[in-house]
Formats: C-alpha cells, sequence, structure tokens
C-alpha cells in the first residue's frame, strides 16, 4: 500500500444500486451470486488476497450487499459499521487488482439475471456501482 495514494474517484460521487433489487432477487439468490463471486475470486490472480478459507469472506461480503441492495442491515448488525475502505487498506489494491476483480464479478453478472434473477433493468446501474467503488478501494499505483 502507497500511502500517499489518493484513490481515483470521490466516493460521495459513486451511485449506489437500486435498492429496489433486493426485492426482485432476495436474500438467498444475493448470497448465491456472491458465493459464485468468490468462487470466481478463487481461481483468479488476486486469490492470495483472501484467507485460505474464502467461505467467511464470502458470507461477510454477501452481508453487506444483501443491506445495499436493499435488504436488512445484515452486516451492520453482524459486523458494524463496514468501513469498506478502511477494512481493504492491508491489501495493496492497484489498478490491475481493480480489473480481475471486477472481471471476476463481471464473469458471474454475464448471466445474473438467469441465474439469480438480477432484474435486468438495474444490472448497468449495479456495474456503475461496482465501478466506483472499486476505485475507492485501491491503494496504490
Amino acid at each position: 500500500m502507497n500511502p500517499n495514494f489518493v484513490p481515483p474517484v470521490n466516493p460521495q460521487q459513486i451511485v449506489s444500486p437500486s435498492r429496489d433489487i433486493y426485492a426482485v432477487m432476495g436474500q438467498e439468490n444475493i448470497t448465491r451470486m456472491i458465493d459464485d463471486f468468490y468462487m470466481e475470486l478463487e481461481k483468479s490472480s488476486i486469490r492470495e488476497m483472501f484467507p485460505r478459507d474464502m467461505r467467511a469472506s464470502a458470507e461477510k461480503s454477501a452481508a453487506f450487499f444483501i443491506g445495499l441492495l436493499g435488504g436488512p442491515p445484515l452486516y451492520h448488525q453482524r459486523y458494524g459499521n463496514p468501513m469498506m475502505r478502511a477494512r481493504h487498506l492491508p491489501f495493496p489494491i492497484n489498478q490491475g487488482a481493480r480489473d480481475e476483480w471486477l472481471a471476476c464479478f463481471e464473469r458471474v453478472l454475464e448471466h445474473a439475471t438467469e441465474r439469480y434473477n438480477f432484474p435486468a433493468e438495474h444490472l448497468e446501474g449495479f456495474r456503475k456501482f461496482l465501478q466506483g467503488f472499486s476505485l475507492w478501494m485501491m491503494n496504490s499505483n
């Protein structure tokens, strides 16, 4: 991590995805989508950034996305304030790591409407959120 690195995005300009997504997908589908995302991460070049057993990470991430997409605030209830940037600071996240993370998510989103009942009309907004969110997580060149 570079302590002088400034992420190339203003976090207040990152538009959250529609909270209507949860009403269509439900908790089970969001959890399955995030589980599949973590299976992609397990095969990726950024695998070493994650614990050996990725199950706990997938569960935490699912709790975050469930709340973000309009469901109950599971992450807050279980782990407190997300403070995602602070939680990711120990890991050197550069453009390459960001690109790999996004590519893993994109492989999952490619069939999200069929596999997880992701509402097609909200996919583009969710992708834009992931773009901005991942820029905010960057902490090195």
